[in-house]
């Protein structure tokens, strides 16, 4: 939590960039022809624009379906490669892609994650997605999972990319010209994991990420606070963000930030906005606080939530609108003088400690 008496610079600042905006209108706001896809300039420009406003750290949504059916639906690249995309066009801000657990092979997810922390020299978060119905299940040939073994299928993905992240020891590679070794087998590990449905004997193909375990993000619905780093907590009025926020803390979450839906006042009224845009199509209520109002206002809301949270993850309506008012009106009230610094890794902007490799603990234990 923050001290409400120094304002809001210790509020860490996250921005959802899936697609045109939260809203699923937001598309008819973004100059592109209904239908088509969405291309890498809109969304280097669209993390351009947060990393240049101070925020922290970028998530970008996804899928196993396409994002929708309307006519604005279009197609997209799955977030994983979108993050690693950006990596190189940025140098401050954090990338945490969704992937699912139930869709995605854990050694592959683990591997993916591992390799965009380095391409970003220490900026990668996961935000654990869940999907798991019949539809998501059906496109790698599985079927939908009942919610006891979604539960489980969850803490022993995460389990097992926690343990194979760990599996290359930090001073594993040795490049010994002399002995004509690249590393030190004795310091990469087998994880022999078994799960509930299945196993991964490991190690890793790549080595240990800079950051030694990659943050990991989680919704507050998976229920898996004691496994995350940051826990995203979406409640419809601040009392119940806070309560929510409690439980995750006496879990063991280091940090938890509140999910905020804003529609800002801009060259039109955020009222007439929304009204404009549920028009064309209805925006579904996901449970989360939602904004819709002046940038003013929106600060007295943060100021609030400061008090219960860590931090804030923004879904702006539509990213072409609401993205350059929270730059010039909100982040600016926000951030101050604490800009993530240039090669910063993520868990340092957070305020997050480098872990102790496992296995090196162990065998320093064993000594």
């Amino acid at each position: 939590m923050t001290d409400r008496e120094t304002g809001l610079a210790g509020l860490r600042l996250a921005l959802e960039a899936d697609g045109d905006g939260a809203h699923p209108a937001a598309w008819r706001h973004s100059g592109r022809a209904p239908g088509a896809v969405l291309g890498p300039r809109a969304l280097r420009d669209v993390v351009a624009a947060a990393e240049g406003a101070g925020f922290d750290l970028v998530t970008f949504a996804d899928s196993p379906l396409p994002p929708g059916t309307g006519t604005g639906a279009a197609g997209r690249l799955e977030a994983g490669t979108r993050a690693s995309y950006a990596a190189p066009l940025t140098d401050r801000i954090g990338l945490a892609p969704t992937l699912h657990v139930a869709t995605t092979e854990p050694f592959h997810l683990a591997t993916q994650l591992a390799s965009l922390d380095h391409a970003s020299h220490g900026r990668a978060g996961w935000v654990v997605g869940a999907a798991a119905g019949h539809d998501d299940l059906a496109t790698v040939g599985g079927v939908a999972l009942p919610a006891a073994a979604l539960a489980r299928e969850t803490a022993d993905v995460i389990d097992t990319a926690r343990a194979l992240w760990d599996s290359w020891e930090d001073d594993a590679v040795i490049k010994d010209v002399a002995s004509g070794r690249f590393l030190d087998s004795a310091r990469v590990h087998h994880i022999d994991f078994e799960g509930a449905s299945f196993t991964v004997k490991g190690p890793l193909i790549t080595p240990r990420p800079p950051q030694g375990q990659i943050v990991v993000l989680a919704p507050d619905t998976l229920d898996v606070d004691a496994r995350a780093d940051v826990v995203l907590v979406g409640r419809p009025d601040p009392a119940a963000v806070a309560a929510r926020a409690a439980r995750a803390r006496e879990a063991g979450a280091p940090l938890v930030f509140a999910e905020v839906e804003v529609v800002l006042d801009a060259a039109v009224p955020a009222t007439d906005r929304l009204a404009e845009l549920d028009g064309a199509a209805a925006w579904p209520d996901q449970g989360r606080l939602r904004h819709v109002g002046s940038p003013e206002a929106l600060l007295e809301l943060l100021r609030e939530l400061a008090d219960s949270v860590d931090g804030v993850r923004l879904h702006p309506a539509v990213l072409a609108v609401d993205l350059p008012v929270l730059a010039e009106r909100v982040l600016p009230e926000l951030t101050g003088a604490r800009v993530p610094g240039s090669g910063a890794t993520l868990r340092a902007t957070l305020g997050l400690s480098r872990p102790v490799n496992r296995y090196a603990a162990a065998a320093a234990t064993n000594a």
